[in-house]
């Protein structure tokens, strides 16, 4: 993991190799469904698993190939698919395999075998693992200004019963995939077991409000119209949170309810709406996590923001993985230029060279941003 200020996050996108090489990538044995056609997905067409430009073709007997010509020297990882990410490759009892990662810096051949197919495995049950810090609040918590129910979780220090400490309090989106890999789409963050460490290591504790999201996340994480989309609704979204479930937290629980003292953190759509929140309720929240954020969603968000004047200071700590979508990084580099401009806001910018937009990335990520949050 490396950490790059802005102008370091802006040369690493910005240089590019002069050398230009040849790459072949050749299938030797495939374990099954040997008569299928095989694609390459990568950093290179944006993990396409049916890209009909990286087909892999016959290359005698049963072997098949790809040659990638005019390649600039780097880094480059991929796996193989039979045209679809819910057929890609495994291992021979199915697990999932780390992406094959090459380096190139001369014309290269390499031979690779296919152990598995994911599709060749039935799913197996996902595990309950919330820590017994998780509970839920309510399985159907009354959302008022959007006339909808949502579950709530809340994970709270290890030591929260027996003391009579207050805690700051870190809001999250997306809550479903926080703690439990039971209710996870893919991968959970993890942030339990995570606090449960870094709580023990630095003695700065904290509780954590995840809001689960819904089949409406696309309008509630947007505060504009969108086309596609419809009607924004994140500004009942931040309502809610802020005048529902806020005083609700603070008179139930052991809360610090300062500005100082409460986040809002979230990934993809939920980071737009975390940032959108320090706009909005500026007196509410003093720091907001802001993981891979899809600010292509709407342009909107850049000219509220050069015209927003901050009355205090705003924290706000900026992820994103070079191993994302292509059309993350333009919006990323912009807003992390707008907010360095303004001398209220302390910016921590953060590129992982490998990081994907995934749980599994934002969960490595979450420890440093944690200790930064209570770095105040």
């Amino acid at each position: 993991m490396k950490n790059y200020g802005l102008f370091g996050y802006l040369l690493l996108f910005s240089i590019t190799a002069s050398a230009q090489f040849s790459v072949r990538l050749i299938i030797t044995d495939v374990a099954t469904r040997k008569n299928d056609d095989i694609y390459l997905m990568g950093n290179f067409n944006n993990w396409n698993p049916h890209d009909e430009n990286y087909k892999l073709k016959p290359f005698g007997g049963s072997r098949k190939s790809i040659v990638l010509k005019d390649i600039a020297a780097g880094t480059y990882a991929f796996k193989f698919t039979r045209g679809a990410t819910d057929r890609i490759e495994t291992t021979s009892d199915g697990r999932d395999i780390n992406d094959r990662v090459i380096e190139v810096n001369a014309d290269i051949s390499q031979e690779f075998t296919i152990a598995g197919w994911k599709d060749d495995y039935p799913d197996v049950p996902k595990k309950y693992t919330a820590s017994p810090q998780v509970r839920i609040i309510d399985t159907a918590f009354q959302i008022p200004q959007l006339g909808r129910k949502r579950r709530i979780w809340i994970y709270l220090p290890k030591g929260y019963a027996g003391s009579s400490k207050i805690y700051p309090v870190l809001y999250m989106h997306d809550g479903q995939n926080l703690f439990n890999q039971q209710t996870a789409r893919a991968e959970e963050w993890g942030v339990d077991e995570c606090l449960d460490t870094l709580q023990q290591q630095t003695a700065k504790e904290c509780i954590v409000v995840g809001i689960d999201n819904s089949r409406e996340r696309d309008r509630e994480y947007n505060p504009y119209d969108d086309p596609k989309n419809g009607k924004g609704e994140g500004k009942q979204y931040l309502e809610f949170i802020v005048k529902t479930l806020k005083p609700f937290i603070d008179s139930k629980y052991h809360t610090k309810k300062s500005v100082e003292n409460t986040f809002i953190a979230g990934s993809e759509k939920g980071a737009v709406i975390s940032l959108y929140a320090m706009l909005q309720y500026p007196d509410v929240f003093g720091a907001a996590g802001i993981f891979s954020p899809c600010f292509f969603i709407s342009d909107k968000i850049f000219p509220e923001l050069e015209k927003f004047v901050p009355a205090r200071v705003s924290r706000f700590f900026m992820y994103i993985g070079k191993r994302e979508p292509q059309d993350i990084q333009p919006g990323f580099e912009k807003m992390a230029a707008l907010l360095a401009k303004q001398p209220a806001f302390t910016v921590r910018t953060v590129v992982n060279p490998l990081g994907k937009q995934n749980e599994t990335s934002w969960s490595e990520e979450f420890a440093h941003f944690y200790k930064w949050l209570m770095n105040n």
